[in-house]
């Protein structure tokens, strides 16, 4: 079995520093590296994510790792409303929340019983999708492989693809395609989809000319359907709420569009407020910590890290 290794782990440590006896949010745990990590350098880690298929990788560390690991079946657009809101007793074991749990239950009632309230030492997240979404045929994300053109990272919650261009028109088509997807032949391929209503993954890509794109109009569609941008924006605005004084946030792009996000939403963070025309009132709320990229050691081992941008920001 391949062990999963998380791109730019390393510069997340060493961002991080000591983490020992903190507690860190993992926005987006998928199989589990960052959150395994961070719990093997002594943090307590509640780790969010929307695809239910990681529960048996959420089950195995609080095996590991008890009531040090706490795992979230929700999008991570949730963790103001689940972070902020006071604790809930007598839910799940002595109040808490079990994996076991998690099969049968989503957000408890007014936020997690456990955690609610609790301000938070750092914040991480590993944006876009996951290379075990992208190697799972049947989840539809990637045109490798014959399947159903899904692409929900939810698995069953949302609006899959397909139906996404059947309840769009043309004009919506383009414009999904140019803004998530940089497509050139966006006109074309909105008509053709249109008109044959693809349902597969190869049904999509026939209608693609140029075998360049088939790579841009997956990661628009896909963007789309999971509101991808949307999530980001819901979950930053909730950020400087729930981070305490001298956390750290740190967000993983892949691609220039939710790097363009992150790098507008730090700089807004990071800009003195007021008129800069006008004596300073007050600083900053953060500031903008080292920037880091895939080393090329690490693209030889993992080609998909190559686009990869860490970015990061500090409470003050």
């Amino acid at each position: 079995m391949m062990i999963h290794t998380p791109v730019l782990l390393d510069e997340v440590l060493k961002t991080l520093d000591n983490i020992s006896g903190k507690t860190i949010i993992d926005c987006t745990f998928g199989a589990g590296g960052y959150s395994r990590a961070f719990l093997a350098a002594g943090a307590n880690v509640i780790a969010f994510d929307r695809d239910p298929s990681v529960i048996s990788h959420a089950e195995k560390l609080t095996h590991e790792y008890g009531d040090r690991f706490t795992f979230i079946n929700e999008p991570f657009s949730k963790i103001g409303s689940i972070l902020s809101s006071p604790p809930v007793e007598g839910y799940g074991e002595a109040g808490g929340w079990s994996c076991t749990d998690l099969k049968s239950k989503t957000t408890p009632p007014f936020g997690h019983p456990s955690i609610g309230g609790e301000l938070i030492s750092a914040i991480v997240f590993d944006l876009g999708i996951s290379s075990m979404q992208i190697d799972t045929p049947e989840r539809g994300f990637s045109w490798r492989f014959d399947a159903p053109l899904d692409m929900r990272m939810g698995v069953s919650v949302g609006v899959s693809a397909s139906e996404l261009i059947q309840n769009s028109t043309a004009e919506e088509l383009i414009r999904i395609l140019k803004i998530y997807g940089d497509v050139k032949n966006a006109g074309a391929i909105a008509r053709a989809m249109k008109d044959t209503l693809p349902t597969t993954t190869f049904e999509l890509k026939e209608l693609i000319y140029n075998p360049k794109d088939y790579g841009n109009v997956f990661q628009a569609l896909r963007i789309a359907a999971n509101d991808e941008m949307g999530e980001i924006e819901a979950a930053m605005n909730a950020v400087p709420e729930i981070l305490a004084p001298d956390g750290i946030c740190i967000a993983v792009t892949f691609h220039s569009l939710e790097d363009r996000l992150i790098k507008n939403i730090f700089r807004e963070w990071t800009t003195t407020p007021g008129d800069a025309r006008m004596p300073t009132v007050a600083s900053a709320p953060f500031k903008l910590l080292k920037t880091y990229t895939p080393s090329d050691t690490e693209i030889q081992n993992n080609p998909r890290a190559r686009s990869a941008h860490l970015r990061a920001t500090k409470k003050i």
